[in-house]
């Protein structure tokens, strides 16, 4: 011990007399040894981190999909969840959860709520506890139980300031047409990872009266609940997952008419855990791959300062030697000195990790919600020495040592030591390894960008940048459904007349934001023959007022608009997409045909009657517009029907204003002149679609940066490498470069050689790095579905960005061999 304390010493003594080589040492860890252990405390925290839930390691979610009509998750019906419950004993206790938009008055400004609504159980399902008050029980089950309502952490925290007072409040809960309730605030739930969605509030069933509805709790075909389990005791989940697909099999023979055999029902399982994590997982992992490229790279370039400072003092390792020193005693003494540069640069690294943890989690939350609520602890610190013990190790062994009965490599001439062997070529190996890592990179980086681009190029047909998008729900509480259109209309009215407003007009969705309302429904025309065994095609359906397409600046291509009098007349009216009018009128004007709605779930819609038969009723077609894709980023087909807003449904509103002026100077007058038609309304969200769509792509704006930073410092750093490998060649290579210029050779000619040597090594890197990424994505690609290979264009850029930075990393050290003196070289010689 106090010999390696003795070493440890004389090596500090050493460093200090090469304090540039060490700074730049230093510099070069903590740039690999910060990044990784950064990125590892975010993989800990969001993907190995337990969840705070009781039991988690027993805690599964059940997920209901139906791939042949590409809904990843159709959700549950009451009477599913009944037969599961019924049928399955490998699960102790079942926890249902349906996601619902509120609109809540009561706690300041009026506001749009995401909520969970619950039944008594689910709290202990869940394992959770709150932090106040109490949450929901078997007590608040029923029709006559009294509404109550539990905030979520993060709400009340970020929101109401941690206010106490807030339990006992009432609160006013509006659904638009599936109706109104107040309930009680009763607690604060503790901090979790909200799933399925980040929500504000949780509430039992009684706030929804949809929920309580015939048609709800009766409907099989009536999917919109999440389903969560817990694992009896010594059950696993292959045990449960294999029960629960026993059960789902009979429920699906015993009731055809609810399970079509095109869509492809089936059932599924995961932990929850595994489930709450599966959208950032391959995120993260291949962002830890991107961080341990990094760290191969500057552990590299370190390692070729390490072997050019192991020939500058070969003098001293060979006295050192003759003097008895063992190898393993030179070795030691290289640990020591490899140890206080690594300790050195994971300290720096270390401190930098931090504040680059905070950076990183505000990266992944658009992954994963876990990140949200993700801290700096211990293992920060372990990672960063683990890092530096491995970096030290791979330091202290890279240079060869010579002993004390061997001369080979060694020789005495001139009062100094030569090491001759393999330097030079390991060092050529760790350049090649460096422009190797910095391609796979280069390449990923090249990739991400190049989509990004393709993305924000993509045409959507629509007035993205003078289109401003407010959300303004429906508000039902104590109107009738005309009462809500005549809100609207008057809302549209007096926004029009602003200065600079071109076009108002009311939607349901917000196009990108409002994305996800599944596989749409089900509709036939006149005309139409199904094949045997073919499902009737399926649109979306979206309630628009008249000038919608205006204000969009979407063309109607034949027929025209909607009008005041549509909605009112006795024949229901739509206008539909172009492509929706070549699928099912492909050889004929569709003008005066008709289209109809066939999905049976239309039957659970809210309303009287007579509403739901004009609904279901054939609806003469109008207009024909230019399909208006919302939900997807890069336009594709779309089959849409447009129904006028006097005729409903309406879920949500969204008011778009297509303007000359500056969109946002628009936010406050509109605001006012909505609170002045009814001071309970919601106004928020107001952005122009352009803003909305570079939200809807900021993961992958995101990506494009932080693999961009990632490549952009292992090229550099690899670039440095290249560099110094070159300028330690010329050094070396001294002397013949003196002779050949003495025997009349040209110095263009050795700066052509230097450059080539140095192009060279970066091709053999290119290839090494397109063999290892070719392989390492094939292996990914059998764990991660979603992994894809880069295409042609992120390769060849790549290519020619590291062949053309080679060149220019080249370039001084083969200006120093072109002016090389003659005389001196072979004098010092």
């Amino acid at each position: 011990m106090m010999s390696f304390v003795n070493d440890l010493r004389i090596a500090l003594r050493s460093l200090d007399r090469t304090k540039g080589l060490a700074v730049a040492v230093v510099l070069t860890l903590a740039l690999g040894i910060g990044a990784n252990a950064a990125i590892f405390t975010l993989v800990r925290g969001v993907l190995l981190k337990p969840l705070v839930n009781r039991d988690e390691d027993r805690l599964i979610y059940i997920r209901h999909s139906a791939p042949g009509i590409g809904d990843d998750n159709s959700t549950f019906s009451v009477p599913e969840i009944q037969d599961l419950r019924a049928g399955v004993k490998t699960l102790s206790a079942f926890g249902d959860f349906s996601v619902i938009g509120f609109t809540m008055i009561g706690l300041g400004e009026p506001r749009e709520v995401q909520a969970g609504v619950v039944s008594g159980n689910y709290f202990d399902v869940m394992g959770l506890h709150p932090v106040l008050g109490r949450l929901v029980g078997p007590q608040d089950d029923g029709p006559n139980a009294a509404g109550v309502v539990v905030l979520t952490y993060r709400f009340w925290a970020t929101t109401l300031g941690k206010d106490p007072s807030v339990i006992g409040k009432t609160v006013r809960l509006g659904s638009g047409i599936l109706g109104d309730r107040s309930a009680s605030i009763i607690g604060v739930l503790e901090p979790s990872v909200p799933y399925p969605q980040d929500t504000e509030i949780i509430a039992n069933v009684v706030t929804s009266p949809h929920h309580l509805s015939a048609t709800m709790v009766t409907g099989r075909i009536h999917r919109m609940t999440e389903l969560f389990g817990r694992l009896a005791p010594g059950v696993t989940l292959d045990q449960a997952l294999t029960e629960l697909r026993t059960v789902y099999a009979a429920m699906t023979k015993q009731h055809p008419e609810a399970y079509s055999l095109t869509a492809h029902f089936q059932i599924d399982a995961k932990m929850l855990r595994d489930q709450i994590t599966s959208g950032a997982r391959t995120v993260l992992l291949v962002l830890l791959a991107a961080a341990a490229l990094v760290f191969i790279v500057a552990c590299s370039n370190v390692a070729n300062l390490i072997l050019t400072r192991t020939v500058r003092r070969e003098g001293e390792l060979a006295i050192r030697a003759a003097l008895g020193a063992s190898t393993g005693a030179l070795r030691r003494m290289l640990l020591a000195e490899s140890l206080l540069l690594c300790g050195a640069g994971a300290a720096l690294g270390v401190m930098s990790a931090q504040p680059l943890v905070a950076i990183l989690a505000r990266y992944a939350s658009r992954f994963s919600v876990r990140a949200l609520d993700l801290t700096v602890d211990s293992s920060l610190l372990w990672v960063g020495a683990a890092l530096a013990i491995v970096a030290a190790v791979i330091l202290a062994f890279v240079p060869r040592l010579p002993s004390a009965d061997t001369s080979n490599g060694l020789g005495l001439s001139s009062g100094s030591v030569r090491i001759i062997g393999s330097t030079s070529r390991r060092q050529r190996i760790f350049a090649v390894t460096q422009i190797a890592a910095s391609f796979v990179l280069l390449a990923g980086a090249s990739m991400l960008i190049t989509t990004l681009i393709a993305l924000q190029r993509a045409e959507t047909g629509l007035d993205t940048r003078h289109v401003l998008a407010i959300n303004v729900p429906p508000m039902s509480y104590g109107k009738t459904p005309q009462q809500v259109v005549d809100f609207y209309k008057e809302s549209i009215r007096r926004v029009d007349a602003l200065p600079g407003v071109k076009k108002t007009a009311f939607g349901m969705v917000a196009p990108w934001r409002d994305a996800g309302e599944g596989p749409g429904l089900q509709f036939s025309a006149d005309g139409h023959i199904r094949a045997s065994g073919e499902e009737d095609p399926r649109a979306h359906l979206r309630v628009i007022s008249p000038g919608f397409f205006a204000a969009l600046g979407v063309p109607i291509l034949s027929g025209r608009d909607f009008n005041e009098l549509d909605g009112q007349s006795k024949e229901p009216v739509v206008i539909v997409s172009e492509t929706l009018r070549k699928r099912m009128f492909p050889s004929q004007d569709a003008i005066d045909r008709y289209v109809y709605w066939t999905d049976p779930v239309l039957q659970f819609l809210p309303g009287t009657e007579l509403e739901k038969a004009r609904l279901l009723a054939r609806h003469r077609i109008i207009g024909v517009s230019a399909d208006i894709d919302d939900e997807h980023v890069v336009p594709g087909p779309t089959l849409t029907v447009y129904n006028p807003f006097e005729e409903g449904p309406i879920f949500g509103g969204r008011l778009f204003i297509h303007t000359a002026v500056n969109p946002y100077s628009l936010v406050t007058p509109v605001t006012r002149i909505i609170r002045s038609l009814s001071t309970d309304q919601p106004v928020e969200r107001a952005a122009t679609l352009e803003d909305i769509r570079a939200e809807v792509l900021t993961p992958e704006r995101l990506n494009s940066v932080v693999f961009g930073v990632f490549a952009a410092v292992a090229l550099a750093i690899a670039l440095v490498g290249v560099a110094g490998v070159l300028a330690f060649s010329v050094s070396s290579r001294t002397r013949e470069f003196g002779i050949r210029l003495a025997l009349g050779s040209q110095p263009r000619h050795l700066q052509r050689g230097v450059i080539l040597e140095g192009a060279l090594m970066a091709a053999l890197g290119v290839l090494a790095g397109a063999a290892f990424g070719f392989v390492a994505a094939r292996l990914a690609g059998s764990y991660f579905l979603d992994m894809k290979m880069p295409g042609a264009l992120p390769v060849v850029l790549s290519v020619l960005v590291l062949l053309t930075a080679a060149v220019v990393a080249s370039w001084l050290p083969a200006v120093r061999a072109a002016r090389i003196d003659v005389i001196q070289a072979l004098r010092d010689e």
